[in-house]
């Protein structure tokens, strides 16, 4: 068995902060707008919109569910707005959205996979 590492360089790294709670709409979202899966994580978060949105009357809750995808350049777009209308990241205190190229990255791939996109099949 040879060992071989495929590598992807047209991906992003979308990561989606919301509040407790919300990351199965957030993940759900993205899945439907062509995601495969995503990675969600607890945090704990603190910043000057907490104060000014208590001022407002307004409760922002300091726990956090943190959202990892992965995904191709060509769907991250979708996926990105589907996400942002889903979490309500329009509404002050909701959460955040930010998208990072990824240089590379590598998992397992199916061979199946691989012959489709190398023209093989």
């Amino acid at each position: 068995m040879t060992e071989e590492i495929i590598v992807l360089t047209d991906v992003v790294l979308i990561t989606v902060i919301v509040q407790r709670g919300a990351a199965d709409k957030v993940v759900m979202a993205a899945q439907k707008a062509g995601a495969q899966g995503a990675t969600i994580f607890y945090a704990r978060g603190t910043g000057v919109r907490q104060r000014h949105l208590g001022v407002l009357g307004v409760t922002v809750n300091a726990e956090k569910e943190v959202v990892y995808i992965v995904a191709a350049c060509d769907q991250a777009d979708r996926i990105f707005e589907r996400v942002f209308i889903a979490a309500k990241l329009d509404t002050p205190g909701m959460g955040m959205i930010y998208m990072t190229h990824l240089e590379k990255m590598a998992t397992h791939i199916p061979h199946d996979l691989i012959a489709r996109f190398a023209g093989h099949e």
